[in-house]
């Protein structure tokens, strides 16, 4: 053992668990590109000009799915994402609704209201709609990949790390 780590037991230990729980931490599915900006729906929104064929990652929980003649379109209230670029939909207000533009037909069934998606696109625009009896504008995304959540990989990383002394059973 080295003389920094029997002089600073704690400061190990420390270093260990923060590996250990780095870990456990899925890895984000989509790799940004240089074009990809950091920008909320809302702020496209209000700066449409500004990002402009702009790469994205966005995510958030799926509102409605409207199918059209050559693509399909997914209303989707946008969230931030944690580091794995899950949605972080428990965190409060989103950061605004946008169009995920996919091409072909979308089965409603496989993208339920209510289901967390994760996406990488283009912005290719936005468009003047409603929620409510509010105007709206949606940015709209044009979609290279998307990722619908289960449950399981929600939780995954999440509040299953314990740690202690003793003997446990855990049972699944």
């Amino acid at each position: 053992m080295s003389k920094f780590a029997m002089s600073h037991p704690v400061r190990g230990v420390l270093a260990a668990s923060m590996l250990a729980l780095a870990a456990c931490a899925p890895a984000p599915i989509y790799k940004p590109t240089p074009a990809t900006v950091a920008a909320a729906p809302n702020m496209v929104a209000q700066s449409p000009e500004r990002y402009a064929g702009a790469d994205v990652i966005w995510g958030g929980r799926i509102v409605a799915v409207r199918n059209l003649a050559d693509h399909s379109e997914v209303e989707i209230v946008g969230y931030p994402l944690d580091n794995s670029q899950r949605p972080k939909a428990d965190n409060g207000g989103g950061w605004g609704r946008f169009i995920a533009v996919m091409p072909g037909y979308v089965e409603s069934f496989d993208y339920p209201g209510g289901a967390l998606i994760t996406l990488s696109g283009r912005i290719s625009g936005t468009r003047a709609g409603a929620v409510g009896q509010a105007d709206y504008v949606f940015p709209l995304v044009s979609v290279a990949q998307s990722h619908l959540w289960t449950a399981a990989e929600l939780q995954n990383g999440r509040g299953n790390v314990n740690f202690g002394v003793g003997v446990g059973v855990g049972i699944r």
